[in-house]
C-alpha cells in the first residue's frame, strides 16, 4: 500500500465519514474513480488493522449523539476488541493516531480506553515505567506536586 489506499471508496465513504469523504471531495474524486487515495499519516500495516476493525464493526448500531453527558467507562470493551488490541504500545498509539486522523470514533474510543486501563490504579512511577517516560522533575518539584494534589490521592 505504501502510504496509499487502493480500496473501494464507497465502503469508506459510508464507514469513515469525516476525513476520507472530505479528502475525496477535495481531490475531485467520485465513487467510480479507481485512483488510489493518499493517506500520508497512516502506514500500510496500521491501515490494514484499521480496515480489519472497521469490517468487524461494520454492522454495529450507531452510538448516541449525546455521549458527552454519558458516564465515561473503561470496563465495557468487548472481548473481540480486547484481543484485537493486544498489541505493542507503538502499534496501539499508531492506531489511536490513525483513528483520530480518519475520524473513526469507535476505534478511537476503544483504543483510548485501552490506554486508560493501562494507567488506571498506578502510581506516577509505575506509569512512567509502563510507558518509558523519563522523570524530569527534581525531588523538590515532585514533593510540591504531591502536596498540591493530596486531595485527590487515596487515603
Amino acid at each position: 500500500l505504501g502510504g496509499f489506499l487502493d480500496y473501494h471508496k464507497q465502503w469508506y465513504q459510508r464507514r469513515v465519514r469525516g476525513t476520507i469523504s472530505t479528502m475525496l471531495e477535495d481531490l475531485g474524486m467520485d465513487e467510480e474513480d479507481d485512483d488510489p487515495v493518499p493517506l500520508p499519516n497512516v502506514s500500510a500495516m496500521i491501515l490494514k488493522k484499521v480496515i480489519t476493525w472497521c469490517k468487524h464493526h461494520k454492522d454495529d448500531p450507531p452510538k448516541p449523539e449525546d455521549e458527552e453527558n454519558m458516564e465515561k467507562r473503561t470496563d465495557d470493551i468487548d472481548s473481540w476488541d480486547q484481543d484485537f488490541l493486544k498489541v505493542d504500545q507503538g502499534t496501539l498509539f499508531e492506531l489511536i493516531l490513525a483513528a483520530n486522523y480518519l475520524d473513526i470514533k469507535g476505534l478511537l474510543d476503544v483504543t483510548c480506553k485501552t490506554v486508560a486501563n493501562m494507567i488506571k490504579g498506578k502510581k506516577a512511577e509505575e506509569i512512567r515505567k509502563t510507558f518509558n517516560i523519563k522523570n524530569d522533575f527534581t525531588p523538590e518539584e515532585e514533593e510540591q506536586i504531591r502536596k498540591e494534589n493530596e486531595w485527590c490521592e487515596d487515603p
